[in-house]
């Protein structure tokens, strides 16, 4: 019943993902952590940096390694499949009619509509997370250090993930 239960909250998740991994952080956090209390945020933000050092999506990867967690083998196939059938089926769907509607003005405008409601979803999982990352003044100069490579810099992703990994080792390590 608990692997039932698991399946249908990623196959929830994945119904609802529009906009990418990011976009459907606060999904996660929502039920994850608020609704099935299946771990703290704390957990899953550990668990999310993992995955983003993974390749793959970040829900994918996420949903993997919390149904690994929570249930083994069986759990991470379930969570995985759970999150990717809903939007394998609509893009194989939306693939078939791509032509017909792609200069359809409704089209148009849903995407116009669902922008905003990404970048919404991105900055409130932002914000939310974010008390919880940051702990004491070194995380907050880190993170500036980090926007600041990746913004006015553009020091390449991978790059600022392995440095995070070694400044981390070097601050926070015994």
């Amino acid at each position: 019943m608990m692997l039932l239960k698991m399946f249908l909250a990623f196959l929830g998740i994945g119904a609802v993902a529009f906009g990418g991994g990011y976009a459907v952080l606060p999904l996660f956090e929502r039920i994850i952590v608020d609704q099935y209390e299946w771990f703290t945020r704390s957990e899953l933000l550990d668990m999310l940096a993992v995955s983003q050092v993974t390749p793959g999506p970040i829900a994918i990867n996420s949903a993997t390694f919390i149904g690994f967690t929570l249930y083994g083998v069986v759990g991470a196939f379930l969570a995985t499949v759970g999150v990717v059938t809903v939007p394998v089926v609509l893009i194989s769907v939306v693939s078939v009619y791509q032509q017909r509607f792609k200069n359809s003005k409704a089209v148009q405008a849903i995407f116009r509509g669902l922008r905003p409601a990404l970048a919404g979803l991105i900055f409130a999982s932002v914000y939310t997370l974010s008390g919880d990352v940051m702990i004491d003044q070194w995380s907050y100069l880190l993170f500036l250090l980090f926007v600041l490579l990746l913004v006015k810099f553009k020091v390449h992703p991978i790059v600022v993930i392995l440095l995070s990994a070694v400044l981390g080792l070097l601050i926070y390590w015994p």
